[in-house]
């Protein structure tokens, strides 16, 4: 097992709450995480049909079974067992009892607000970061192979290729997410919308367009993205609230929160192809702005994280909030730098004044130093900022 960041914080949560939650998309690590930090747990699956209609027929006998908690995969397959997780759990009194997983964000996460508020630590678990990959030396040495590959587990602990798995991936999803999610008859209309949303990944979000490229209405295609987010497939960045003296625009970007799934839904097979793609610097932008909002989550945090445009088209990719000031961020993918992508965090500065952190400018090249008051970092930077 690769190690994963967000083992310390699940022993940290495990401390103070009875029940902690790991949640996240399908094949991201879940449950190998959870049955490696909690190896003394007893495991049950609740996509096993059996343990499954126990639980909903009989959950008090199935707890019973637990004396000292257990781990439950895929725990949103039976709502019914929350309510009584919460009065096992009351009534014992002990911390870290309980470790649920769960791959499908509205069905855990409505289980938990309805009935362990206050109950549950919870860990959204994406696939490897860079930095969890550069630990134990498995960092693609070329960014276009990272951004190829992308990092769900399986094609680093497996011999398998991209080309291989994703396919199946996305079949998965559509099969078993997509279907139980909605109902949705015709899938291959669905993944013509999940082709489109890759092909926007790193823009401003356009529900109207992305309905009228699919051939659906606005409110299915509100409806759909909110699957891809509740499934982590996608990742809304939102603007910027603050005016600072501009007009603003109050629409969020999209983004993939994995470049390997998203290069597989534009039709790329292969590392080479992405060096003259077309798509190369928004899935290079999707890439750095995937591994902050990791960083977030696996630290069990919210990713406040932003991106700022004003009316004019001035913009600053991301802006992450650290004690109450902002870092601005921007990403450009090329190799070289050029002395005008030094622009747009001058102007920013400019707008915010000492609202604001030193600036970073994050790009495809590997030198790491201060110009103009700014810190340039390569993109392998990232895997040990």
């Amino acid at each position: 097992m690769i190690p994963r960041t967000a083992e310390l914080t699940v022993k940290r949560l495990a401390l103070g709450f009875p029940i902690v939650a790991i949640t996240g998309p399908r094949q991201a690590g879940k449950t190998t995480l959870a049955r490696a930090v909690f190896a003394e747990k007893p495991y049950v699956s609740l996509e096993d049909p059996e343990e499954r209609e126990f639980a909903a027929a009989d959950p008090r006998r199935f707890l019973a079974r637990f004396a000292e908690g257990a781990v439950i995969d895929e725990a949103q397959r039976c709502p019914d067992l929350f309510s009584y997780l919460q009065t096992v759990t009351d009534l014992r009194g002990r911390m870290g009892e309980f470790i649920l997983t769960g791959s499908q964000q509205f069905g855990l996460m409505s289980g938990i607000s309805q009935s362990l508020a206050g109950r549950v630590g919870l860990v959204q678990l994406l696939p490897f970061s860079m930095t969890e990959l550069q630990a134990v030396g498995r960092l693609p040495e070329a960014v276009d192979t990272l951004l190829f590959q992308g990092g769900y587990p399986p094609l680093y602990d497996r011999p398998l290729q991209p080309n291989d798995w994703l396919p199946n991936y996305v079949m998965t999803y559509l099969e078993r997410d997509v279907r139980q999610l909605l109902a949705v008859r015709d899938l291959a209309l669905f993944q013509r919308f999940l082709k489109l949303c890759a092909a926007r990944t790193g823009q401003l979000l356009n529900l109207s367009s992305l309905a009228v490229d699919c051939g659906i209405s606005h409110v299915t295609a509100r409806q759909w993205l909110s699957v891809l987010e509740a499934g982590y497939i996608v990742f809304l960045l939102p603007p910027y609230h603050r005016n600072f003296g501009k007009r603003l625009v109050k629409t969020p970007k999209l983004y993939f929160l994995d470049t390997g799934l998203a290069a597989h839904l534009l039709g790329i097979r292969n590392a080479p192809t992405l060096a003259t793609h077309a798509q190369r610097g928004a899935l290079f932008e999707t890439l750095v702005v995937a591994e902050y909002v990791k960083r977030a989550f696996h630290a069990g945090q919210a990713a406040d994280l932003y991106f700022w445009r004003d009316s004019a088209g001035h913009e600053v990719d991301l802006l992450s909030e650290q004690g109450g000031k902002l870092q601005a961020v921007e990403i450009k993918s090329g190799a070289t730098l050029a002395s005008d992508w030094f622009a747009a965090l001058r102007r920013w500065q400019s707008f915010a004044g000492e609202e604001t952190l030193p600036p970073v400018l994050i790009y495809g090249g590997d030198a790491v130093y201060q110009r103009e008051g700014v810190e340039v970092m390569g993109w392998k930077s990232l895997a040990g900022s």
